[in-house]
């Protein structure tokens, strides 16, 4: 992996913004929305992934969220709504009028809301530890969280090695914390305004699940740091048509620690 994230495409969403994304294969579109966190993208959470969607004839569909990869990052406050909104807005611009959604953590909390909101777009659910399913002072004790909002608002501001502490709390192998990835983290998380990660505000959405009208498929690492892993039975219960499988020795991002389980059997969940 290049230490800079390939340029792909860009769709205009309105007051001069702009969302980056990947678009690659045929076939029925698979949305991926990525984790929050510093220098965070579409290509850094999930280039292990998309491929093998695409191999299997799907149409991949990454997208880098409003203050993240290359898409515009502009100085407000990053609300739920906000950042959902420039993905519906990529979505009309490509004509999608239904796909799959794969969400990682804050990604999965936008999936989450999306299939709310639109009942007729989302046809499957495929989450990773997704945010807002437990109130937000169950996040804020988390060790991963103190440690990135720690890493964020210190005095001399995000380093290079604060951000590399950070990541490493991501998993439960620090192997998948390379240099490249470190260093790809970084260009972008240079250009994110503090902003960002000071109102990025997710709202509780344990009760909502339960109006959730498509199949979900959910993920969640036992040595997750971030998003407290009792996430997998409110996810598992609150659903009306869920399966969530949790995995020992694996950490916040699943789609990277146990790449090929999830490829796997996300794909088998989007073939039924």
């Amino acid at each position: 992996m290049s230490a800079s994230i390939p340029e792909a495409r860009y769709a205009d969403v309105g007051d001069g913004l702009r969302v980056h994304y990947h678009d690659v294969g045929s076939g029925l579109p698979v949305v991926f929305i990525h984790g929050s966190g510093p220098g965070a993208s579409g290509y850094s959470n999930f280039h292990g992934n998309y491929p093998f969607f695409v191999e299997r004839g799907y149409r991949a569909i990454v997208a880098d969220s409003l203050g993240f990869g290359r898409s515009s990052k502009p100085d407000v406050d990053y609300e739920l709504s906000f950042v959902l909104g420039g993905l519906k807005a990529l979505l009309r611009s490509l004509g999608i009028e239904r796909c799959a959604v794969v969400g990682n953590s804050h990604g999965g909390a936008l999936a989450i809301q999306l299939a709310l909101d639109e009942p007729r777009l989302v046809s499957k659910l495929i989450l990773m530890a997704p945010g807002g399913l437990e109130p937000r002072e169950r996040y804020m004790e988390q060790r991963g969280i103190r440690s990135m909002y720690k890493a964020i608002t210190a005095p001399e501001g995000l380093t290079r090695e604060g951000l590399q502490k950070v990541l490493g709390l991501q998993v439960f192998d620090s192997q998948w914390i390379t240099d490249a990835l470190v260093s790809q983290r970084w260009e972008i998380a240079q250009q994110q305004p503090k902003r960002l990660f000071m109102t990025l505000r997710v709202p509780e959405l344990a009760v909502p699940l339960e109006a959730l009208t498509c199949p979900v498929l959910g993920f969640w690492g036992n040595q997750d740091q971030f998003c407290p892993v009792s996430g997998a039975e409110v996810l598992s219960s609150r659903c009306t048509d869920s399966r969530v499988l949790r995995i020992s020795r694996c950490g916040h991002w699943v789609m990277v620690e146990r790449a090929a389980l999830f490829n796997q059997l996300s794909t088998e969940f989007l073939r039924e």
